[in-house]
């Protein structure tokens, strides 16, 4: 049977379970056989990151041609107007090429917010803002290119959801394995759940 789990990494942790010799890994975390990362999230991202050992599953959730839509909480520096957040909607132009375009909004602080450390560095005299952004495309760095584009750089990012699966109150280093079976209603699948 199929296994699919879904951890909140934390901060400062490399997605792959063997060492590089600088940060923690998925192993600190995940101390089970044969389970790998379907997609990324970088070293300095939080958030949900699934894992599985059904490579079928893993190319579903990464393949764009299944345009997954994974949404993010990002803080950023200053707060985007309403014309560079269109110019988000409506696609921008990166080096790599033009992205797709994309949700976004302005949110209040999301509600129970774990500390990150090291903590997010705060100005006086710089405000922030936090963005709720939706993706159907993954490319390397994405959102953090996206949001420099606009003149606001990314100091906090949260993956929230990747299509039907959510974070939900996972704090970090915390998984939940789902129920293979209940793949199509994954929130119903939690059955264990185990500190790293």
């Amino acid at each position: 049977m199929s296994r699919l789990i879904a951890l909140n990494k934390p901060f400062g942790v490399v997605c792959q379970f063997s060492p590089d010799g600088l940060h923690p890994t998925l192993a600190d975390h995940v101390a089970l056989p044969d389970v790998y990362p379907a997609g990324r999230l970088d070293t300095d991202s939080e958030g949900l990151l699934l894992l599985t050992d059904d490579g079928a599953l893993q190319h579903r959730i990464t393949d764009p041609r299944h345009k997954l839509v994974k949404t993010y909480r990002v803080q950023v520096e200053r707060e985007p107007d309403e014309a560079a957040l269109q110019r988000m909607r409506q696609g921008l132009q990166l080096k790599d090429g033009p992205t797709r375009p994309c949700g976004v909004r302005r949110i209040d602080e999301p509600a129970g917010l774990w500390p990150r450390t090291p903590p997010v560095r705060h100005r006086l005299s710089v405000p922030t803002c936090w963005l709720e952004i939706e993706l159907s495309e993954g490319r390397n760095r994405q959102v953090r290119r996206m949001t420099a584009a606009i003149g606001h750089p990314t100091l906090r990012l949260i993956r929230v959801a990747i299509g039907p699966w959510q974070l939900g109150t996972l704090q970090p280093g915390d998984w939940v394995e789902l129920d293979a079976a209940l793949l199509r209603a994954p929130a119903a699948g939690a059955r264990r759940s185990a500190r790293g």
